[in-house]
Order: structure tokens, then sequence, then C-alpha cells
């Protein structure tokens, strides 16, 4: 099998822009079909990205890079990243957002609040390439076009970032199927919930779970956080961000993984949990389960009171596994649902979750 080809982040091809658009109004070079730029996170490594188009503006100029995301299945691989730059009078470099690049409106997030969604590690990669060619002020603006509607996919409207893209990217590499970004959105989601006021964090998979808590908790859709298959490390950071309370809502297939010692519940990383369910269901609580190879099928062909009371036990174990994760530092309680989102067992610990 070849190996999988990296790619770029919307920071870096910003960078490559930003860098042949002063280049261009400098005078340096009309035609700049490639550029080269130091690449983020001080490895001082360098790279060589091609312009895709460029263009003299009154008082500046705009330059184009096709983001490549290697063999990422990245949701702005081939969109075009346009940035146009312009002198200014005084100060040093501003940076704007433009078609398809969003405005931050929480707290919590590495960019203030009114802040154009350009994150910390792109900015710098984009001031360091603007400072090669000229020390002049500058005003950066970056458009990502069909960026508004590609954002809707993403969990920036969750964010509280509106109107498009985060220009993103700390090392300005794209690491294919790398957890880096879906680990650094979860957090995201996590600190705008602290941010907001709010110590008692609900965690989910996904929509199933997150459906659920907002159907049978008195929670608010900034308290939810979808952990995806991110559960010890989202629950290591809540510790270290002094969460008080956490409420795992969710599926039995995905949450008793946490009970068998998975943390990482993907199925590439972790086994089923269907033969661990159907083992306390057997040894544990003498109850006869059907030969079946999904979760799902197995509290299905039960019986409402012994899958209730099997629910029941299964939260429980949860609970103790994750009180242990966490040191003990977070009151936990585990509600577990079933495919259609209906609550099916749980163990409750104290706090404010029940309507």
């Amino acid at each position: 099998m070849s190996k999988l080809r990296t790619g770029y982040t919307t920071g870096a091809c910003s960078a490559a822009a930003a860098k042949a658009a002063v280049i261009i109004m400098v005078g340096k070079d009309h035609d700049p079909g490639e550029v080269e730029i130091t690449l983020g996170s001080g490895s001082g490594v360098k790279t060589v990205l091609p312009i895709a188009d460029h263009s003299v503006l009154d008082n500046g100029a705009r330059a184009s890079v096709i983001k490549d995301s290697g063999d990422d299945p990245d949701i702005t691989n081939g969109s075009r990243i346009v940035v146009d730059v312009f002198w200014e009078k005084d100060g040093d470099i501003i940076f704007e957002a433009g078609e398809g690049v969003g405005t931050v409106t929480k707290a919590g997030l590495s960019v203030k609040k009114g802040e154009p969604a350009i994150n910390p590690g792109p900015r710098k990669m984009i001031a360091g390439a603007v400072r090669e060619i000229t020390g002049r002020p500058v005003r950066v603006r970056i458009s990502i076009p069909g960026g508004k509607e590609l954002a809707l996919k993403t969990f920036n409207p969750k964010l509280g970032v509106v109107g498009g893209l985060s220009i993103l990217g700390t090392t300005g590499i794209v690491r294919p199927f790398s957890n880096e970004a879906v680990r650094e959105a979860i957090i995201c989601l996590l600190d705008v919930a602290i941010a907001g006021g709010h110590t008692d964090i609900v965690l989910t998979p996904g929509n199933i779970g997150a459906k659920a808590a907002g159907r049978y908790f008195n929670v608010s859709g900034e308290q939810i956080v979808e952990a995806g298959n991110e559960w010890g490390y989202v629950i290591e950071k809540a510790v270290d961000r002094n969460v008080r309370r956490l409420l795992l809502v969710g599926h039995p297939g995905k949450l008793a993984k946490l009970a068998m010692g998975q943390w990482n519940t993907h199925s590439k990383h972790s086994k089923s949990a269907a033969p661990y369910i159907a083992e306390i269901a057997k040894n544990e609580m003498a109850f006869d389960t059907v030969e079946s190879e999904t979760v799902e099928g197995i509290f299905e062909a039960m019986e409402p009171e012994k899958r209730k009371r099997l629910s029941d036990l299964i939260a429980m174990k949860i609970v103790g596994a994750v009180n242990k994760k966490s040191g003990g530092e977070i009151e936990i309680s585990v509600a577990l649902v079933n495919m259609k989102s209906e609550l099916i067992g749980s163990k409750l610990g104290g706090g404010p979750w029940i309507k």
C-alpha cells in the first residue's frame, strides 16, 4: 500500500497567497507562479506552494492558492483561498475576514470575540511570509468562495463562528486521517461552553446522544459537547479545566466501551461492546440474550423491564470507569439511549440534569 499524501492547511495556503500578493506589490515579481513559505510551530521547515492566479488591485494585490489536502478527506479540499493585501498608512498587519471566512461571536476560542476567525498559528505564518518581503503596514483580507455554505457542515455554527470557515493549522501540514483537527474542534466546543459560564457539561458521541440530551435533561445547546470517539482525551481536558459535572449521553454500543477501558471508541481502535454486554447480562443478571453482532440487537430483543435493568447496570459500570479515569475530580452521570434517541437506562448523580 502506498504512503498517504500530506496536504496543506488553510493557514499555509493563506500565507503563500499573502506572500505572492506582497511580492507583486513591491514590484519584485509581477508573475509569481509559486512561493516558498516557512511552516508553523517553529519547525523552520520550508515548502513551496503554487499560485493559482493573481492580479493588481487599487493600493494592493490579490493572489490565490487552491487548497490541496493531500489524501485527507478535508471539507476544504479544492477550495480557492483568496488573499487581498493592501498598503496601510500605519500600524502593523491588520487581518480581515472576506467572503466565506467567519467572524468569532463567542468567548472561549483562541481568537477574541469580534475578530476574524483566523487562528493564531495562521496569523503568525502569514505575518512571517509578509515580513520576508516588506516591513510596511498592510491589511490582509482572506476569502474562501463558497466558505459560508461549507461552514454549515462544520462545528463553526455551534462555536459561534458566523459567516464562514475558520483559517486553521498550527503546523501548516494536513496529515491524512489525523485526529489532531478533530481534537482541536472538540476542545473548542468545551472551551466555549466553559466561557459561557457552564461547569456542568454534557458529552455525547454524536447526534443521537445530543438529541436525547436536549429531550430528557435540563441542558442548553451550548453545554452539549460532541466527543466523537475521543473520550479519554476529552475527559482529561475536562479535569484540567475544572469541570464540575459530566453527563454522558449516548448509545451503549459506544459508551459501554468506556467500561471496557477503551477510551478511543473508533472501531479501528476498539472492540465491539456486544460480547461484553451479553456476558454481563448472562453472568451478572442471569438474563438470556439473543446472539447478535450489535448492541442494539441485544437490547431490542429484550423485554422492557430486563432492558431497563441491564441498561442501568451498564450505566453504573460506565460511571465507575469514568470516575476512575477522571481521578474522582468530576461528578459523573450516564444516560443510555437507543438508536431512536429514546432513554433506556441511566445512573444519575446529583446536579441540575433532571427536567
